[in-house]
């Protein structure tokens, strides 16, 4: 059957894992089967399996998301996110956060996030923009697992980001003069990344995701045979 391919459901056939964070600490799985309706084939499993988590860390709009599912899909393993995570966990968007709270103490509860999300099987780990600006964040990640860096270009971030109003640090005079602030002074830390993955312009997800195994398969203790 092709990839992407919809089927539709006459009996119990499809289940679906449902990622529920109860609070800063836990992780509630909730499994619920589906019995009619359509569905999409996951994308065909690679002949490898994960053998350490990989945090996908880089700029907002780097497609941390989208090529996190794609590689939990062909890698057969859960995708997470620290973003949404700490949102849950909270009761609260992120920009809700940052406006309550202040951004030292959203850094506080990433930190505790991603260090408890690192503690569980093989996944793929989206994190937020700001997360592995932290030395600390970015030891835990290198003692228990692999960084990859989602390096995208200004323009392409500018592109994917311009229409959103979720972004707490671009609510400024110049957001585009903010983001490429941001892309400057962060770069040379993103760059301490254990693996870094170039987006180029027009690459889909697949592109992008075919370039990241590679990647990973090249430094040889992330992936290993089934």
């Amino acid at each position: 059957m092709r990839e992407g391919l919809p089927i539709t459901l006459t009996s119990s056939a499809a289940k679906v894992i449902l990622r529920r964070e109860t609070g800063w600490g836990g992780v509630t799985r909730v499994a619920a089967t589906m019995h009619h309706g359509t569905v999409t084939v996951p994308a065909a499993r690679d002949a490898e399996r994960l053998a350490r988590t990989v945090v996908l860390v880089g700029m907002m709009g780097s497609g941390k998301t989208a090529i996190g599912r794609r590689l939990s899909q062909r890698l057969d393993v859960d995708f997470v996110d620290s973003d949404t995570a700490i949102e849950v966990a909270a009761n609260a968007t992120i920009p809700e956060i940052f406006d309550r709270d202040g951004e030292a103490f959203f850094r506080a509860r990433e930190a505790e996030v991603i260090a408890r999300l690192l503690s569980g099987p093989p996944a793929i780990l989206s994190t937020g923009g700001g997360a592995f600006l932290s030395e600390r964040n970015r030891a835990q990640i290198a003692a228990r697992g692999v960084s990859l860096w989602l390096d995208v270009d200004l323009d392409t971030l500018w592109d994917r980001v311009r229409h959103k109003d979720t972004r707490p640090l671009l609510r400024t005079a110049d957001p585009r003069g903010t983001l490429a602030r941001l892309l400057r002074e962060r770069t040379p830390i993103y760059a301490e990344a254990q693996v870094a993955v170039r987006g180029e312009p027009g690459f889909s997800i697949d592109d992008t995701t075919d370039r990241a195994i590679a990647a990973l398969r090249a430094r040889g203790d992330v992936l290993a045979p089934r």
